[in-house]
């Protein structure tokens, strides 16, 4: 779950016991951004166990958080932003689909707040894509909530005052990757991301955008939606490269969440310099680490 608070530790915090708290499900990982001004909890868990920590989540977040407030590099909807639900081992995708909507429905009808669903839970082709439910952000979310066609799922036909909406999908497993230059130049991170995302014409299952982190770094933001099509080493190396022909050098990668095994190991977090690895980064590892009661 994508959450709009980077920054203060005592809400992430409170928001995460909430999770701990829930019978069924176990927190997985946490990863805060100050400057995407986001958290991403992920956890695992039974179908009940999980619905009951997103309401519980949901809670949580919306009385922390307001949106009129927030400000940060990365796009958002609402304070509690996205819920994709990730089908592992041999669970089906349509049971994903199912909780989808179900928590869809239940957010709607207690918060007040209004849901979009998508990708595999969409009910309306233009509304697949997160990055079309997205365009505008919460800023702009009123307006085009009068157009019949962004009606949402569930909820109230107008953003709930400070929480704005929430999209809530199914979808095979995504990673989340950064790969952080040095230029403050947001127009050459830009460019990159341009240069690297699929519907531009660059890699196949990526897409991208470029950030200004600070006054001296910038950062290509990539979803890497199908892995096995494009992977890690694969991105970092097509950055390095359209960097490298602005005159830019690439500092480090940064891995938002977790990651399968089969998509990161210790030589590929070695060749694309990416920060803070450890095993318990891959997911195989942190859910066995959990299941035997090691973390």
């Amino acid at each position: 779950m994508n959450v709009s608070e980077g920054r203060r530790a005592d809400v992430i915090e409170r928001i995460a016991l909430r999770i701990r708290a829930t019978a069924g499900v176990r927190l997985l990982d946490v990863s805060s951004d100050p400057s995407h001004h986001r958290t991403v909890f992920t956890m695992a868990g039974t179908a009940e166990g999980l619905f009951d920590a997103v309401l519980s989540l949901t809670d949580a977040a919306v009385a922390a958080i307001d949106l009129r407030l927030h400000r940060g590099v990365h796009p958002r909807l609402g304070a509690v932003d996205v819920i994709p639900f990730i089908p592992i081992g041999d669970t089906p995708m349509e049971t994903a689909v199912a909780l989808a909507r179900r928590v869809g429905q239940a957010i709607g009808e207690r918060f007040g707040i209004p849901v979009f669903l998508y990708e595999e839970a969409a009910t309306v082709p233009h509304r697949r894509a997160l990055e079309a439910i997205r365009r505008g952000e919460f800023e702009t979310l009123a307006e085009r909530m009068r157009d019949p066609q962004w009606a949402p799922d569930f909820g109230p036909r107008a953003p709930h005052p400070t929480a704005g909406a929430t999209v809530v999908g199914a979808r095979p497993f995504l990673i989340a990757y950064n790969v952080n230059l040095a230029t403050a130049d947001v127009a050459v991170a830009r460019w990159i991301a341009g240069r690297v995302r699929e519907r531009d014409g660059g890699l196949p299952r990526v897409k991208a955008l470029g950030l200004s982190l600070s006054d001296r770094l910038t950062q290509v933001s990539m979803n890497l939606t199908d892995y096995r099509v494009t992977g890690i080493r694969a991105a970092y190396d097509r950055v390095e490269r359209e960097a490298a022909e602005r005159g830019v050098r690439v500092l480090e990668s940064e891995l938002i969440g977790l990651a399968p095994a089969a998509a990161l190991d210790a030589a590929i977090a070695k060749a694309v310099r990416l920060r803070d690895f450890s095993e318990e980064r891959i997911l195989e590892r942190r859910i066995e680490a959990m299941v035997d009661g090691q973390a």
